[in-house]
C-alpha cells in the first residue's frame, strides 16, 4: 500500500515486520527508490487510539484516529495527516464504469473475472453487510477491466470493487 503526507503528492511506501506483537520498520521506498529506513517500532497501547512508538530508541507516545483512507497522527506536539492509496479504496477517484461498495461489509462471492464480458444486470459479486446479503449487478454491458477485492476482504463503504470498460 502507498501512503502520502498532507497534500504533498509523493508516494511512499514502507513494509514492517511483525515480531510478539510490536510492528518494526524494515524498508521505505519514496516514489519506488529505496530510503535509509530509521529504526521505527510500533506496539498497542492499553488506552484506544493510542500507539507507544520507538524512534531510534526513543520512546515516545502517538495518538493516532482514522477516517476513511486518512490518519489524524499526533506526534510530539504535531498533528501529521497520511493518506493511504490502496487500488479500490474508498478515497480512490472512481473511473466511469466502476462499482462501489454501497455499505462497508465482506465479500463473499466474486462471479467475474477481469477481461470477462458482462451484460446488464448481471451479479458481479455478493458482499454480506448487517448480516444481509447485497448483490451488486452490472449497470451497462462491458468488459471488466479491474477487480479490487477478493473473496473475504473487507471493504469499506464508497470502496470501488468492479471496473466495467466498453
Amino acid at each position: 500500500m502507498e501512503w502520502s503526507v498532507g497534500d504533498d503528492s509523493r508516494r511512499y511506501t514502507a513494509a514492517l515486520v511483525d515480531s510478539d506483537g510490536a510492528l518494526s520498520l524494515s524498508s521505505l521506498q519514496l516514489d519506488g527508490m529505496e530510503l535509509d529506513s530509521p529504526d521505527v517500532s510500533i506496539t498497542r497501547d492499553d488506552l484506544h487510539g493510542r500507539l507507544r512508538v520507538e524512534i531510534a530508541g526513543t520512546p515516545r507516545l502517538v495518538h493516532v484516529a482514522k477516517v476513511g483512507d486518512v490518519w489524524w497522527i499526533h506526534l510530539d506536539g504535531r498533528i501529521h495527516v497520511v493518506r493511504a492509496h490502496e487500488p479500490g479504496s474508498a478515497g480512490a477517484e472512481p473511473a466511469e464504469g466502476s462499482l462501489s461498495a454501497p455499505m462497508p461489509g465482506t465479500v463473499l462471492e466474486v462471479h467475474v473475472k477481469e477481461g470477462q464480458r458482462v451484460r446488464e444486470g448481471q451479479t458481479l459479486v455478493v458482499m454480506e453487510a448487517m448480516k444481509m446479503e447485497h448483490r451488486v449487478q452490472a449497470p451497462r454491458a462491458g468488459v471488466v477491466t479491474k477487480l479490487h477485492y477478493s473473496e473475504g476482504d473487507r471493504v469499506d463503504v464508497g470502496a470501488i470493487l468492479v471496473e466495467i470498460g466498453d
